[in-house]
């Protein structure tokens, strides 16, 4: 297992210079240091002179890849390449356009967003799970035809409603918790139960749905109907043979929602107020930061590599006959 995880370790190398690679050509030769200098100056002050001051105070105006001028080392550490995207690999994250520590930014506003991304993870994929069994046990019953078009429904209405229906419903008409805001001391469970309600309530339609498939397909395999011949009940079969059979599949559908635990969501945290990386990626975005966009980037490029390498693991406590060699 340690050697497995050390060849994973290895391969996420290559992976990772290659993101960093597509990111920093996104951002410096697709759209070069002078066009970042004139978006973030605005029409009104843009000279050459203004141009090359910004660049200078950002550390822009270096060559991309290869500094001739400079002797030694300092020919590819002297460098954007080296000074903007390499160091990123050391979690050197530098400072925003504006000035402010990028690093000190990220670790205060990560625990906001885990405030609010680890219980709706946590709970949804309970409620998801126990609601699909639920249906499974109704299947081709009018109950099960009736809860399928619920989810479809459900599915097809947009994220954004559940939002504002949960601020105006829950907060504003029976007034039960505030509408937004977010303190980090005291009472701060009291701002986070509906920003989880809602993303619990948004996500059951296509996750209950997923996992109703998933249940199914097992619920026709050989051995239920030998665990049914044998008297078990229907609740046994469900949780003991199964649910855990369908973990498979389940694992691997969780890990592309780990990089969202660390990353925050967009709108639950711009609409709720809650001072996350979400919200920090959203306003980074609208206001063209690009120091705070490429780190951001290569931050989920991580979690989305570990999420890959701690599924795979979990994949041999869910069936044992999967071994790593």
């Amino acid at each position: 297992m340690l050697t497995y995880i050390i060849r994973r370790l290895f391969y996420a190398i290559p992976i990772l210079l290659g993101v960093n690679l597509l990111t920093f050509t996104l951002f410096f030769v697709v759209n070069s240091p002078d066009d970042m200098a004139v978006s973030q100056l605005g029409a009104k002050y843009v000279t050459p002179e203004a141009i090359q001051s910004w660049k200078k105070k950002n550390g822009y105006d270096r060559p991309l890849f290869y500094n001739s001028d400079a002797a030694g080392s300092g020919a590819v550490t002297e460098t954007i390449f080296f000074s903007k995207s390499l160091r990123l690999f050391a979690f050197d994250f530098g400072r925003s356009e504006s000035g402010r520590d990028i690093t000190t930014d990220i670790s205060t506003r990560m625990w906001p967003s885990l405030a609010v991304a680890v219980p709706s993870f946590v709970v949804g994929i309970w409620v998801n799970i126990c609601v699909a069994l639920l249906v499974v046990m109704f299947h081709a019953t009018r109950l099960d035809r009736w809860i399928v078009f619920v989810f479809v429904a459900m599915m097809s209405i947009s994220y954004l409603f559940y939002i504002i229906g949960g601020q105006y419903l829950v907060a504003k008409t029976w007034r039960l918790v505030p509408i937004s805001g977010f303190h980090a001391h005291g009472q701060f469970w009291k701002f986070l139960i509906l920003p989880v309600l809602v993303g619990v309530v948004a996500g059951i339609g296509s996750g209950a749905r997923w996992y109703r498939t998933l249940f199914l397909e097992e619920a026709n395999q050989d051995y239920v109907r030998t665990a049914r011949a044998k008297g078990a009940s229907e609740i046994r079969i469900l949780f003991r043979h199964i649910l855990p059979n369908a973990l498979i599949p389940i694992l691997t559908g969780i890990v592309v929602l780990i990089p969202s635990l660390f990353m925050g969501g967009l709108l639950v945290e711009s609409f709720f107020g809650i001072p996350g990386l979400g919200s920090y990626m959203l306003d980074a975005i609208k206001s063209q930061d690009f120091a705070i966009v490429r780190s951001m980037v290569f931050i989920g490029s991580i979690l989305y590599i570990v999420g890959l390498i701690l599924t795979d693991i979990s994949y041999t406590w869910a069936d044992p006959r999967l071994r790593l060699d």
